[in-house]
């Protein structure tokens, strides 16, 4: 069988988009933990696009809303449900200090640290445009 996935660092990426992706970037990487690995700004204050790492894993992200027909199926969750499509999971190291620094930077705290039956201790947030992060010490690799 063909190998399909590529020996890369990380090989799933996760892609999001923002009414405000600066506003955002400034806030997934104060209160979650995020570093800016490449930010590309577009027109009128705008990010063309962006490279946020955690670790060893990665997200991208840019404005809302974008040129062409990618644009057409990612937009950010909508009011008044803000229903998420997905969720993004993320190992962390210390899930009660990662939660202490999310919540100083008031991160919605969606769901409370909790003990999980299957192993690991985690946490949910929203960020402010409301899409739903989960952080926790359980890792599936281990």
């Amino acid at each position: 069988m063909t190998q399909l996935a590529k020996d890369a660092r990380c090989t799933t990426i996760t892609t999001l988009r923002y009414h405000d992706a600066n506003a955002a970037i400034e806030f997934l990487c104060d209160a979650f933990g995020f570093s800016r690995h490449l930010v590309v700004p577009g027109p009128g204050n705008t990010v063309a696009h962006a490279q946020l790492s955690f670790g060893n894993g990665m997200i991208m992200l840019g404005s809302h809303p974008h040129e062409g027909e990618f644009g057409k199926w990612i937009q950010p969750p909508q009011a008044p449900a803000m229903v998420n499509t997905h969720s993004v999971y993320v190992v962390v190291a210390d899930v009660d200090a990662h939660h202490a620094r999310a919540q100083a930077c008031g991160a919605n705290i969606i769901r409370p640290l909790t003990d999980q039956d299957y192993g690991g201790r985690d946490y949910s947030a929203r960020d402010p445009e409301g899409y739903v992060w989960s952080f926790g010490t359980y890792d599936p690799w281990a």
